[in-house]
């Protein structure tokens, strides 16, 4: 796991910002703490920042060359079946001088070019520069685990791991309004587009190929979904069964090779207690990891994550945290988010991996299960709109009601209306509608209104469907659950759930593993019907039944929480002052003026009145974009 970065000038011009090559390379240094190298010639300049974990000696060390002097690769990420792959090579008489996955990437695209790509099995952003052709080769894994981002103009060609590497080359911040307005409704930013104009994500499972001053992207690998021919697939249920619980073992397996110390997270819920079952069963000494919240027995899980820990008699470490706690931490993940994003948790999955970096160099985890095998509250309304019966229409009819009762998440009983509103909501749009309704924490209208100058955005709003139009093109008018998961797989997990676990883990130089996330998993999983994996009011169905008698039954009689914090709660004590007065100030945000203030204004209100719903959210939003702009946006 590591930092990359370079450029590749075109003309004196961006010639001249190679001489931003080390601070780039530098600006990566958590997501590498154990070495740093740079390579510069008269065009091109690579960095890359290592955290070792296969191979650590100096012989793996990057930017590495193949022996002609042609061929020099950065890379980032892990390819877990590297040595069958070397085994291959060697076969064929190529020599290696180390022992790294590095150096077998390598030597694997010199033969095969973009055709190596399908060989992988693993997680990566990487680039080759040959020497002799003058040319760049990028290319992204599958599902997007590990970033890339890339600026091409007429004078140069930049990429990194991340935007503050970017944004050291002095690359043109100007704000992409389409992008904001869609972060403003789901909290994050989906790719390609970024929050500068100028700035391009690589999508998962794509590749780039830079020669001269050429550029060409595509796609190397997509999920593949007949839905019709799905629904009858003639597998059995103990078939499909068996399979899962084979190839999330070897999965699992593949994922515990390191030569640094490894565990795993356990909150307590069936995703990561799973992973720990079976990675136990291959390693005695497995470390485990989990967060409590002493203040917070709502948002409180650990009873489980111990109730685990001592059935696969792992050793298991919790960090008991209060709300000072979790407040000190605050300022350095607002100070390491360089694009905005919002999704709370965050907070959790930075401590959480802060403090697992104590103990160990990878950590496993269970996420991707629920984007795969219906795990949300969205996947279940879904599932009951398919097949309405008297409470869902009940549900819908009373609308009017719930938008009167008091909602929020801080409670059972509020936050259950507040799930009420939403389904009642969503029930009457088309599917694609809904989806986006339900992915989201308020709609596109609200979020406009937000903008100072939205009358002044000619042509904001059109962009913004045309870009929402093609993020939900696999949901159609005549859908079935799968749709619904292959949208999550190709939206939600690489712009939320994949951004929040590598930016968080990197902060602290920490690798995590998705076990769930294994190619050959994810590819039998679209292949089966939906009614494996949702029926009726059971989420991941075959999860649960396939490792039911692995688990501890108490697992089986639990409700299932999202990995929250108590927002809602602080907004209103611990960091009012913070948001009120200074990040949401009128005059910071007038001063700034993206952001229409009377609008703010009503949020603030929303969120101390009896009903904020989801409020919290979208102030969250705000101040964490505000904090984001006052370092990085200007």
């Amino acid at each position: 796991m590591c930092g990359i970065t370079g450029i590749f000038a075109f003309n004196l011009v961006g010639k001249f910002n190679k001489i931003h090559i080390t601070a780039a390379t530098m600006s990566l240094e958590k997501r590498g703490p154990d070495f740093q190298d740079i390579y510069i010639d008269e065009w091109v300049g690579l960095g890359h920042r290592r955290l070792s974990i296969i191979d650590t000696s100096e012989k793996a060390n990057q930017p590495m060359w193949d022996e002609s002097g042609r061929y020099c690769i950065v890379f980032n990420g892990e390819i877990f079946n590297y040595k069958q792959i070397r085994e291959t090579l060697l076969a064929r008489g190529l020599a290696f001088r180390s022992q790294s996955d590095t150096e077998v990437l390598l030597k694997l695209f010199i033969e095969e070019r973009e055709r190596c790509l399908s060989k992988l099995n693993g997680f990566f952003a990487f680039c080759v520069y040959d020497k002799l052709e003058q040319s760049f080769f990028l290319a992204r894994d599958r599902y997007g685990v590990k970033p890339l981002l890339y600026l091409f103009d007429e004078d140069k060609f930049i990429f990194a791991s991340e935007m503050k590497a970017m944004i050291q080359y002095g690359i043109d911040r100007s704000l992409d309004m389409t992008s904001l307005l869609s972060y403003l409704q789901l909290n994050y930013i989906p790719a390609p587009n970024s929050i500068f104009r100028h700035v391009r994500k690589l999508l998962p499972g794509h590749f780039l190929i830079l020669s001269g001053k050429k550029l060409r992207t595509a796609s190397w690998y997509d999920i593949t979904l007949d839905s019709d021919r799905v629904e009858t697939n003639n597998i059995s249920y103990e078939e499909a069964k068996s399979h899962l619980w084979d190839l999330l073992d070897q999965s699992v397996q593949r994922r515990l090779i390191a030569d640094v110390p490894l565990g795993a997270f356990l909150s307590g819920g069936i995703d990561s207690s799973v992973v720990t079952g079976l990675a136990s069963r291959h390693k005695k000494d497995l470390h485990t990891f989990s967060i409590g919240f002493r203040d917070e027995k709502f948002f409180d899980e650990t009873h489980y994550a111990n109730l685990v820990a001592r059935h696969f008699k792992t050793e298991h470490t919790v960090f008991s945290l209060s709300n000072d706690d979790l407040l000190q931490h605050l300022d350095a993940i607002l100070n390491y988010i360089d694009e905005p994003f919002a999704d709370s948790s965050a907070i959790n999955v930075f401590i959480l991996s802060r403090e697992t970096r104590k103990h160990a160099t990878v950590a496993l985890s269970g996420d991707g299960a629920d984007e795969l095998l219906a795990g949300y509250n969205k996947h279940e309304a879904f599932s009951r709109m398919l097949y309405p019966g008297w409470r869902e229409k009940a549900v819908s009819a009373l609308a009017p009601v719930w938008r009167r009762l008091p909602q929020s998440r801080n409670n059972a009983l509020s936050n259950a209306i507040r799930q009420a509103n939403r389904f009642a909501e969503g029930s009457a749009f088309p599917a694609a509608e809904r989806y986006w309704r339900w992915a989201s924490f308020t709609d596109a209208y609200s979020a406009y209104e937000l903008l100072s100058s939205a009358e002044e955005q000619e042509g904001l709003m059109d962009e913004f469907l045309e870009r929402k139009s093609a993020l939900l093109k696999d949901i159609r008018p005549h859908h079935t659950i799968n749709d619904i998961l292959l949208a999550d797989m190709k939206l939600v997990l690489p712009n939320d759930m994949l951004v929040k676990a590598d930016t968080m883990s990197m902060a602290n130089g920490l690798e995590i593993r998705s076990p769930f996330l294994d190619h050959h998993l994810v590819d039998f999983c679209f292949t089966l019907p939906a009614r494996f994996k949702i029926q009726g009011n059971r989420r991941k169905r075959i999860l649960q039944d396939t490792f039911r008698d692995l688990l501890p039954p108490e697992l089986y009689h639990r409700p299932k929480k999202g990995f929250e914090v108590p927002l809602l709660k602080w907004f209103r004590k611990e960091l009012k002052s913070r948001i009120f007065d200074d990040l949401l100030s009128q005059n910071r945000v007038e001063e700034d003026g993206i952001f229409n203030y009377a609008e703010i204004k009503k949020l603030k209100d929303k969120l101390v009145s009896n009903n904020p719903g989801d409020a919290h959210a979208r102030i969250w939003a705000l101040a964490v974009f505000q904090s984001w702009f006052r370092k990085y946006g200007q």
